[in-house]
């Protein structure tokens, strides 16, 4: 699982079946308030939007078992909205 911050939407004209009526989403991805410089496309099963910050699972498997399926070209999906984080540096 990692943490992310939703900056933005892809939309394309052409893509894989198994996306039609998904939106997908660009995640900034964040350690603790900062910004890793990393950024993934996830799809968007909990109607996040921009400004958002989210919880991503990154794990093709995992990911396929969130649409109920043994095949299909996906890997990383928003699974939860985050609504605080709490860090203890000093562990």
């Amino acid at each position: 699982m990692k943490v992310g911050q939703v900056i933005g939407t892809v939309t394309s004209t052409i893509n894989h079946p198994f996306f039609d009526g998904e939106r997908l989403l660009i995640c900034d991805l964040i350690d603790g308030s900062d910004s890793t410089g990393d950024y993934l496309i996830c799809a968007n099963r909990v109607d996040a939007g921009t400004g958002d910050t989210v919880l991503i699972l990154d794990e093709g498997t995992s990911a396929r078992q969130m649409y109920d399926t043994d095949t299909g070209p996906i890997r990383s999906v928003v699974v939860g909205i985050v609504d605080d984080v709490h860090e203890d540096r000093s562990l």
